[in-house]
């Protein structure tokens, strides 16, 4: 039989599994639970945090492309905890279908198809001050080395010329004709065609996994970017949380760094938890946590603070930080556990250091009992002299003393 904690769709493989080599999986198994209480989150921020003090500065380059380079080192290790919209060097790598991946001049229509073209890549923009013009020219030299590349078109020369009153709007119309894209797809700025094996892979400088998805000729189930938002977009939160773990873990290997990628896997788990990629910081998770406390211990205290306040909202010290924070045990580890004793096994004798006991408390009500009626005895002449003592500050345990002795 198979241990009843073990994954249903996991056990029926185990069924038909040699008996020595179940028992060896269900070993290793039960050595990678994790245990009770386990500050799970403490050890991933630690191990992956840790060896990265020792990252530094690095930029891997594809043989043979100078141009194309893959960000590596600290820097994107922050990219991707950061989860930041616009990463430095956004890359795509794109396979082609089956019917053309071997076809260098298939690849070439490919990568012109792909690749941003503006209006200033084929012709000249200049301002005429002195006739208050702006000059849109093409000639001969573009079309051999900018046009020819992306159009069968060999035609050149055409001048256009624009008119305005002021320089001003001469110069407002010159930057947004410098914005303007003739063809190919936003966001890919250079497309690099490599052999590997016996076919043409695209790799390109800028990425738009939506464009390019929808493209024909592209094989849909090989197109890799490194930007962790349009994967998330275009592909949902279980494949940018995939993207989360295998870009940190290119990182990481490419130092020679060795983290268990459950540490990595964990990280990735948090920043996708809600359904959405959330950042690590104050932007994201440790911003929108829902102590107050664990909020504040983190950056931007006084607003945390003060915005709870106006909400009334309610800490429920849940977590590490606000138990820490008061003082109290934190609940990880032995610190979940809370004991609580059987009536029937109780002490019975008294606990040293105790001066009362249920007993105890009955013949103390009883001398009580009897100093009042003592007291009751006293004339007001007694009252006045214990009074008058005690205003005076001869002896301001009078009283007290004299009750002490009655009970005594």
């Amino acid at each position: 039989m198979i241990e009843r904690d073990i994954p249903e769709s996991i056990a029926d493989r185990l069924e038909s599994m040699d008996k020595n080599k179940r028992k060896e999986f269900l070993d290793s198994y039960h050595k990678a639970l994790v245990e009770p209480g386990e500050a799970v989150g403490t050890i991933a921020a630690q191990s992956i945090g840790e060896p990265g003090t020792q990252m530094t500065l690095r930029t891997f380059h594809y043989a043979g492309v100078v141009e194309l380079s893959v960000p590596l080192g600290l820097p994107r290790l922050i990219e991707i905890i950061d989860a930041r919209r616009n990463p430095k060097d956004p890359r795509m790598i794109i396979h082609l279908e089956k019917d053309i991946r071997k076809d260098e001049k298939k690849a070439n229509e490919m990568a012109k198809k792909l690749l941003e073209v503006f209006l200033p890549d084929i012709c000249d923009m200049k301002i005429d001050v002195k006739n208050n013009q702006l000059r849109i020219e093409t000639n001969d030299e573009d079309i051999k080395k900018v046009l020819m590349k992306y159009t069968e078109d060999e035609t050149g020369g055409d001048v256009y010329v624009i008119e305005k009153e002021s320089l001003y709007d001469l110069k407002k119309i010159q930057n947004k004709l410098a914005k303007k894209r003739i063809r190919g797809v936003k966001g890919i700025k250079k497309v690099f065609i490599r052999k590997e094996g016996d076919e043409y892979v695209l790799y390109t400088n800028g990425s738009n996994m939506k464009v390019v998805y929808g493209m024909s000729g592209i094989d849909k189930k090989r197109i890799i970017s490194n930007d962790i938002r349009q994967i998330y977009e275009t592909f949902g939160v279980e494949a940018g949380r995939n993207i989360i773990v295998n870009e940190a873990v290119k990182v990481l290997e490419d130092q020679d760094l060795d983290v268990d990628i459950r540490h990595i896997m964990l990280v990735a788990d948090q920043m996708t938890v809600t359904g959405e990629i959330q950042a690590v910081g104050r932007q994201g998770i440790s911003g929108s946590k829902e102590s107050v406390l664990a909020r504040a211990s983190f950056e931007e205290t006084e607003k945390h603070i003060l915005m709870a306040g106006l909400r009334g909202e309610v800490d429920t010290l849940d977590g590490v930080p606000e138990n820490i924070i008061i003082g109290q045990p934190i609940p990880i580890g032995t610190g979940m556990v809370k004991l609580a004793i059987k009536s029937s096994l109780a002490p019975k004798k008294p606990i040293e250091g105790k001066k009362e006991t249920a007993g105890e408390n009955k013949v103390l009500d009883g001398k009580v009992s009897d100093v009042k009626k003592k007291i009751e005895k006293l004339d007001s002449a007694d009252y006045k002299a214990l009074i008058e003592a005690e205003k005076k500050g001869e002896n301001r345990k009078t009283l007290l003393k004299w009750l002490e002795s009655q009970i005594d």
